[in-house]
């Protein structure tokens, strides 16, 4: 490896010559101690080399074993970048030290990917298998995700299509204390913004009705868009009534009046509401079913503790197991006569008793 030269710049007529003494007092060389961390300019960089100068009179060189990790980098390293090196030895036999990077492989990864999150620019990554929370991603040895509203409509309703391909996303979370990194691929494919996204997130106001557009749908909700920002209808907030699968309410493509409920400010994501745009079936609710009166209701299901009950849209009791003799003829969807037994508005519950000729002796 040649060694680097000191270069001086030419003396005038008017000044006197110095010895070569002198000119290395002005140009004083800190000679590379191991375990030193030090800045690396990266003067050459190829599959089997890099080269930087740390400013010593020789160029340092990466160790042999990163060398061969280096590949999965080489995109992202490039000739005039500037990176932190470890010394490991202070001259191997060539006479040029030799240099660890194993601090940019465990943090500079984060730090490109601050980067291309700045620059809204976009990456390459690797799609793993699906799970709960959308398709697992690979970057560099960092793991991520997709969320499935983040993926165009090709990949929403089967995302298992994306398993084992390499694409391009760009960078909706990158949080390196909390190791977690959140992608978009509809964002790159659709080549949208930062500024733009946030101007349509500003313009969506909390507890206000929109139409969305629903685009899918997962186990624990509906996927929706209002004014282009992704949103999520909570099973929970389809309707007052139980929900047991969403699909069977709305369709892809469908529109739907909903009321933000919630704007979370980092990741520009909406939760939505169908159902409080309607009264709230169990406000007063003491006041319309008191204790001992007798209404009509229809058997919904049987659960392991008793019989659900529906009174009104939104408004289901409990005919508890304890309080059913054996004998009563209970069939799903017919119509039975109950007595409000108890109430808890809190808890969102009504104790039911069925009425007979003669109330059971259990009646309280």
């Amino acid at each position: 490896m040649a060694k680097s030269k000191i270069t001086t710049k030419e003396p005038s007529k008017k000044t006197t010559v110095g010895t070569m003494e002198d000119l290395l007092k002005k140009h004083v060389l800190t000679p590379p101690k191991k375990g030193d961390i030090v800045k690396g300019n990266i003067i050459s960089v190829d599959k089997r080399h890099i080269f930087f100068d740390i400013g010593w009179k020789s160029y340092a060189v990466l160790g042999d074993l990163e060398t061969k990790e280096v590949s999965t980098y080489l995109p992202y390293l490039k000739v005039g970048d500037s990176v932190q090196v470890k010394v490991v030895v202070e001259e191997a036999k060539e006479g040029y030290p030799v240099v660890s990077m194993r601090k940019f492989f465990e943090k500079g990864k984060w730090e490109i990917l601050e980067e291309k999150q700045k620059n809204e620019e976009e990456i390459e990554i690797v799609c793993g298998d699906y799970g709960r929370g959308g398709v697992f991603v690979d970057f560099m040895g960092i793991r991520g995700v997709i969320p499935k509203i983040q993926l165009t409509e090709e990949y929403i309703n089967n995302p298992n299509q994306l398993v084992g391909k390499k694409i391009k996303v760009k960078l909706l979370e990158v949080d390196k204390m909390k190791n977690r990194l959140v992608v978009s691929q509809k964002a790159a494919v659709l080549g949208i913004s930062y500024k733009q996204l946030k101007e349509s997130f500003d313009s969506v106001k909390d507890g206000e009705k929109y139409t969305a557009k629903v685009i899918g749908f997962s186990e624990f909700g509906v996927f929706c868009e209002v004014n282009g920002i992704e949103g999520l209808i909570h099973i929970s907030e389809i309707s007052w009534s139980k929900v047991s699968d969403p699909q069977q309410f709305l369709k892809v493509g469908s529109d739907v009046d909903v009321i933000v409920v919630e704007k979370n400010e980092d990741n520009y994501k909406l939760n939505l509401s169908i159902k409080r745009l309607t009264p709230d079936p169990w406000k007063d609710i003491e006041g319309r079913y008191p204790k001992d009166k007798e209404v009509e209701g229809e058997l919904m299901r049987k659960e392991k503790y008793g019989y659900i009950v529906r009174l009104e849209s939104g408004v289901e009791g409990l005919i508890h197991v304890s309080k059913i003799a054996g004998y009563e003829h209970l069939e799903i969807g017919a119509k039975v006569h109950v007595y409000i037994e108890k109430v808890d508005s809190g808890a969102r519950r009504i104790s039911l008793i069925l009425v007979s000729r003669e109330k059971p002796v259990v009646y309280r």
